[in-house]
């Protein structure tokens, strides 16, 4: 075999590992970008689940508590905020007020022995309980899949091909100001 041949195997080789190495890293972008747009489905059907719950919530609670209407507009704004959130930051924002809105309802109830013991606040109360939980672990998907997808984007040598055209995605974090309540210990006096 000559020299010319040899070569020509040895660079149809380098061209045909480059290849396999372009086609491998865009459908591995691929399968991450679809598993962060599956989780953020996800987090968008629990949060539309839990607003789903609210108003039957609300309901109940004004049935027992009449005088409690500014808790219960609280739970309805911010339920609305919840359903008009477009970007991951403004959803992020509008569920921690909705959660502290929903917080005070649940304080509400705390006045209300009667309210606690209904059969509907109780089964709407579990309900947004488990609802929680599958928002919390989709949350906590949706993060794994994007710190994934935004490190393949930026490891070399798939950094110098811009990440294929993938954008880095938000992580469904805490505010500023709550990581740094959540950094400081919490004082307790007994």
């Amino acid at each position: 075999m000559s020299t010319g041949a040899i070569i020509a195997i040895v660079i149809g080789a380098i061209v045909l590992i480059i290849i396999l190495f372009i086609w491998g890293s865009y459908n591995s972008l691929v399968r991450l970008n679809e598993r962060v747009d599956e989780a953020w489905s996800d987090i968008t059907v629990q949060l539309k689940r839990r607003s789903d719950l609210i108003p039957n919530l609300v309901e109940t609670v004004k049935g027992y508590a009449k005088h409690e209407t500014e808790a219960i507009k609280q739970v309805s704004d911010a339920r609305a905020k919840m359903m008009g959130a477009r970007s991951i930051k403004d959803t992020a924002e509008a569920d921690k007020s909705f959660m502290g809105a929903l917080s005070r309802i649940m304080a509400v109830s705390e006045s209300y022995p009667e309210l606690k013991a209904d059969k509907n606040f109780q089964q709407l109360s579990a309900e947004l309980s488990d609802t929680e939980d599958k928002i919390q672990a989709a949350r906590r998907y949706y993060n794994a899949g994007a710190k994934d997808l935004n490190t393949k984007i930026k490891i070399f040598p798939v950094n110098l091909f811009h990440g294929f055209g993938f954008k880095k995605r938000e992580y469904y974090d805490v505010a500023e100001n709550e990581k740094a309540k959540i950094q400081d210990a919490p004082e307790v006096k007994f």
